[in-house]
């Protein structure tokens, strides 16, 4: 509205929805926050998907002596069948059994069809008990007691829509428990619900992989997309889809981080851009681990935490080899200035992964991120999140990237003709690339590496030949005397003749060469065996007298291998 003196008038002030933590890791940020309060929400998914517990796991969460959680079972497992299963997990507490939470079994109204007994019932355990929160499992049985009758589709929405009439109004959130699948989205009770969350799962020969996404919640701006769910002994976890930009722009900065080899930081014009992220890719066997040991040694030497997620090695490789670089990553663990992370399954998702590095970075500041080796990461990935590496690699990046950490990577390639970067064409997502490969140098297997990209910096463009040695890896000389390095057999350069003895015309040379076999000689003598008149031969030999390379007593001459240096 505005005002008679043109200045608008305040509308009345939003009521705010309040949020509901619900106690389950992980679900919170995809709800935006928590699950609005009063909310009625139905959850749904394929059996074995986690419905059961991500629904028992909420109400534990959220109960109290003073707004306990009510729990009904219609024609799902009995109550003492899934108590016995529901309390090999953490969040069950046996002691809140019958206080504040609290078990009804309706199976007998439902065998009977009496949708109305169903509903009393409810009603009246919510009157009598002001919960705060109500789980109703498995509601989708409701409409499969009796599928020949007339009208159940009917009866259903109306017993849902009067369930939700009551439920709101008690100032409760509810969720319904019920299995359905996409063809039934259409359901009346999909319309009714202020929420939707449903869990898939996906078997893949031996890997089992659950997810959740938020189909619908009202009055909340949620995360989208699908979300890897996993149970474990303390029940469900999620592991939000983060996104690379979530965290922000990166601020531009020219400081480096060191690589803890001097000679290939000096190649990269100082290291590895604060911030940044480097790939290190060779064959097996060119020490791309002993690289990335050195990297995590160098930051702890200098104060900067580190996180290692080994794919490949065991932990404990890790910590021996580092005491040959003069850093004990033993003390380092202890202290929290290194956390190494082991992860070998063959079925974890890029959040998950992200999520432990991420909680390891914050819990010890690190500022330095080793992922050994990302061909091990891909095969520790379940078979489904493979599809989609690159776009999970990406988003791993950046996010990491995006929290101001430096990122080293190491990855295997196929040793082949020519230069291959990466196998997984990953090398637009990262700002520095080292290359290593074996080549064939006069007989010997030799290692040499490259940097081939430095974004939005100079670096050397050569291929420096390096060893592996017991106290890390040596950088040697330069490879600029040869070409076709990178087929694996390179050849030496053709070098030009140099002279004998430079500066001297071939002429004086070959008086040079009789005086220096000769000995002392007459002039007359060493005209007579070069076969020149002395008119010739007087000027050859002063100025071979000038250059030092001849020394005259008397009337003899005597020839020098080299002139000296006066």
């Amino acid at each position: 509205m505005v005002k008679k003196d043109g200045r608008k008038q305040a509308g009345p002030k939003k009521v705010p929805l309040g949020a509901l933590a619900t106690g389950v890791p992980g679900l919170d940020d995809v709800l935006g926050g928590g699950l609005p309060q009063l909310s009625f929400n139905l959850i749904t998914g394929d059996p074995g998907s986690g419905k059961t517990t991500l629904a028992m796991q909420m109400m534990f969460a959220s109960a109290t002596v003073a707004r306990p959680g009510l729990y009904f079972t219609l024609l799902g497992e009995p109550s003492l069948k899934m108590l016995r299963y529901q309390q090999q997990f953490d969040f069950f507490d046996p002691s809140r059994i019958g206080s504040e939470v609290q078990f009804f079994n309706l199976s007998e109204q439902v065998l009977a069809g009496d949708l109305k007994g169903v509903l009393t019932r409810i009603v009246e355990e919510v009157g009598r008990l002001h919960p705060g929160i109500v789980v109703i499992d498995s509601f989708r049985t409701l409409a499969r007691t009796s599928p020949d009758a007339p009208g159940t589709d009917r009866e259903l929405e109306h017993f849902a829509q009067r369930l939700a009439l009551h439920l709101t109004s008690w100032d409760i959130a509810s969720f319904l428990v019920g299995e359905y699948t996409e063809a039934e989205f259409r359901n009346p009770i999909f319309t009714v619900a202020d929420g939707i969350i449903w869990l898939t799962q996906a078997v893949h020969r031996n890997s089992v992989v659950r997810k959740l996404q938020v189909l619908k919640m009202r009055g909340i701006a949620g995360m989208p997309g699908v979300h890897t769910l996993r149970m474990t002994d303390k029940g469900v976890q999620v592991f939000p889809r983060i996104f690379e930009h979530s965290h922000g722009a990166r601020a531009k900065t020219d400081r480096r981080r060191s690589t803890g080899v001097p000679d290939l930081d000096e190649m990269m014009g100082g290291g590895v851009p604060v911030g940044g992220s480097m790939i290190l890719a060779g064959p097996t066997g060119t020490g791309k681990t002993t690289f990335a040991t050195q990297f995590a040694a160098a930051g702890i030497r200098q104060g900067e935490p580190c996180v290692i997620a080994v794919f490949e090695e065991h932990p404990e490789d890790y910590l021996e080899r580092a005491t040959s670089y003069g850093v004990d990553f033993r003390e380092a663990e202890r202290q929290d200035k290194l956390r190494i992370i082991y992860l070998r399954p063959l079925d974890l998702s890029v959040d998950e992964t992200l999520e432990g590095i991420r909680v390891s970075v914050k819990e010890i500041g690190a500022t330095r991120v080793v992922i050994d080796s990302i061909s091990g990461f891909e095969m520790a990935l379940a078979p489904t999140f493979r599809e989609d590496f690159r776009e999970s690699l990406y988003r791993l990046v950046g996010a990491l990237t995006g929290l101001g950490v430096t990122v080293f990577m190491t990855e295997e390639v196929t040793e082949q003709k020519g230069i291959q970067f990466t196998n997984n064409r990953v090398s637009f997502l990262t700002d520095v690339i080292v290359i290593q490969r074996y080549v064939e140098i006069e007989g010997q297997l030799r290692k040499v590496l490259a940097v081939v990209k430095m974004r939005g910096s100079s670096h050397s463009g050569d291929f420096r030949a390096y060893e592996i040695t017991g106290s890390g890896v040596l950088l040697r000389e330069g490879l600029r005397n040869y070409h076709g390095i990178t087929t694996g057999v390179p050849t030496k350069r053709l070098q030009p003749r140099q002279p004998a003895y430079p500066g001297l015309t071939e002429q004086e040379g070959r008086v040079l060469e009789i005086l220096i076999r000769s000995g002392a000689e007459s002039a007359e003598a060493i005209a007579e065996e070069v076969g020149l008149p002395p008119s010739d031969l007087d000027p050859i030999l002063e100025r071979l007298t000038q250059l030092a390379y001849v020394s005259r007593k008397g009337n003899r001459y005597q020839g020098v291998a080299r002139p000296s240096s006066s």
